[in-house]
């Protein structure tokens, strides 16, 4: 890859602006040892790249739909309002409290 300094002002204004937008996003992938058993996806409208890529890769999805939402398109769909921010911590602190107690049960 070419360095910034080869490109015009605007070309490398542009390639670092994606180059930030990359970092932001993927980041965290890079740092991960394994992929994940399972992922829980709040806005299916929003997270349809993730989405995908779970289904590739064969990853359980659990996702909180809202009535826009493809049930199908999900393992685990868990119906209730993913626009409010209450509902979302409610839910999640559930699930969070369930995968909890699962693993100690484990260990």
């Amino acid at each position: 890859m070419k360095s910034l300094i080869c490109y015009q002002k605007k070309e490398a204004s542009l390639r670092r602006k994606e180059l930030e937008k990359l970092r932001k996003h993927l980041n965290g992938i890079k740092d991960m040892e394994r992929i994940p058993d399972v992922v829980i996806i709040v806005d299916q409208k929003r997270e349809m790249t993730a989405i995908r890529e779970c289904q590739t890769l064969n990853i359980p999805i659990v996702s909180i739909l809202d009535t826009n939402c493809d049930p199908d398109l999900v393992d685990i769909p868990i119906p209730g309002n993913d626009d409010a921010v209450r509902s979302i911590k409610l839910i999640l602190q559930s699930l969070t409290d369930s995968i909890n107690l699962g693993k100690s049960q484990i260990n």
